[in-house]
């Protein structure tokens, strides 16, 4: 899940200054006992702010590492996610070291894909599945019966770790916790998006908290855990999300997980504007152009694509494709390679690539993306008046 970043960083306060300081100091380490010392330093502060909600610091603090040492940014965001998504419960003299846990899926559909809660039996399907197939034994499991959407996850560090302490202690106690889902933002409506399961594990100090663990089989027990995930889960998950095309992730922890899920919703964008087009305007995807273009501001951040009807200049549909972490084209494949494969899979094959670089801008009445027109003019993306009306969320 991509961070947002403001254009311009406000005045940092000391504890953003302190908290750089220290980044800096565990980036250029050169010894485990230096690191030692550093990580220390860093978690103190960064538990101090997140238990006082006060995330003003730590959102300073990675703005401006993220302009200037990137190898700061990368070891402070590991520490504040890692804090975020995990805590310890006490149950007597026992600790339990407890981590918050996503079970996404991506989907694309030609209706709108659901978010909400989920009926007590798919619920318990689902612990029945994640605690016979991805957990190790003897752990304790939270879980909350809500499908969640990428509008309704926790917005700030702190509104995440206090959901991660709620729900650890409920696994830990096994009382029910109280969330309130009527004050859920309201979902907005995509033709391609991602769905989260969210659930608390504990397990005692010390011991294992997924399958994988408990042999060491690493790689091969991952993959072992996802066959059993998908072929037991996949029944539930359908009644979840009828109607549609979807894809079931590994759960593993809060944070990769939104980053993964992130990166492979991008190809499903692409059917999904492919498909939704063939069925409004009758299109071939031969008939189709796509005009590619760079957004960032000071790096290439996401390409947009602009889909057309052969010549015409008019941008019918716009799929954004995000760029996470360290992505950039010096990879091989790079993310642009792979947009020009999932377009060619697609039966897209007239494909223009503007040159420099866009300033991100937006709808001002409904916030929606602009997308480049083949002449390089930034344009709302909206269904020529002879198109056949597609779902309303296909907007």
């Amino acid at each position: 899940m991509a961070r947002s970043r403001s254009k311009a960083a406000p005045r940092l306060t000391r504890d953003a200054e302190r908290l750089i300081a220290l980044a800096n100091g565990l980036a250029t380490s050169g010894s485990l006992t230096e690191d030692r010392f550093w990580e220390a330093e860093v978690s103190a502060l960064v538990e101090k702010l997140l238990d006082h909600g006060n995330d003003v610091p730590l959102d300073g603090a990675l703005d401006h590492l993220w302009q200037t040492n990137s190898g700061a940014y990368d070891v402070l965001i590991e520490r504040i996610e890692g804090i975020s998504e995990s805590v310890t419960v006490m149950q007597g003299d026992l600790a339990w070291d407890a981590l918050l846990v996503a079970a996404p899926v991506v989907a694309w559909s030609k209706y709108a894909i659901a978010s909400g809660p989920i009926a007590r039996d798919d619920a318990d399907a689902l612990r029945a599945q994640l605690q016979g197939h991805v957990l190790a034994d003897g752990t304790r499991l939270c879980l909350v019966p809500y499908l969640y959407s990428v509008d309704q996850l926790p917005r700030h560090f702190s509104e995440l770790r206090r959901l991660t302490a709620k729900l650890a202690d409920a696994a830990v106690s096994g009382e029910i916790p109280r969330i309130d889902f009527a004050r859920m933002p309201e979902t907005a409506q995509l033709l391609s998006d991602a769905r989260f399961v969210i659930a608390a594990v504990a397990a005692p100090r010390g011991k294992a908290v997924f399958r994988w663990q408990e042999d060491a089989s690493g790689h091969a027990g991952r993959t072992t855990s996802l066959e059993q995930w998908i072929t037991q889960a996949r029944p539930t998950v359908a009644k979840l999300l009828p109607g549609c095309v979807f894809e079931s992730l590994l759960p593993d922890a809060y944070y990769v997980n939104c980053r993964e899920a992130d990166r492979r919703v991008r190809p499903y964008g692409i059917r999904a504007g492919v498909a939704m087009l063939e069925t409004a305007m009758g299109a071939d995807p031969s008939q189709l152009r796509a005009v590619i273009a760079s957004f960032g501001e000071e790096r290439i951040d996401e390409y947009r694509v602009g889909l057309t009807l052969g010549g015409d200049s008019h941008v019918a549909h716009g799929v954004v494709w995000p760029l996470y972490g360290r992505e950039d084209d010096t990879a091989r494949p790079s993310p642009l390679d792979d947009l020009l494969a999932e377009l060619a899979q697609c039966g897209v094959t007239d494909v223009k690539r503007l040159p420099g670089t866009f300033e991100p801008d937006y709808c001002d009445d409904c916030g929606a993306p602009l997308f480049a027109s083949p002449e390089g003019e930034l344009v709302h993306a909206e269904l020529p008046d002879e198109a056949e009306s597609p779902a309303a969320h296909f907007h």
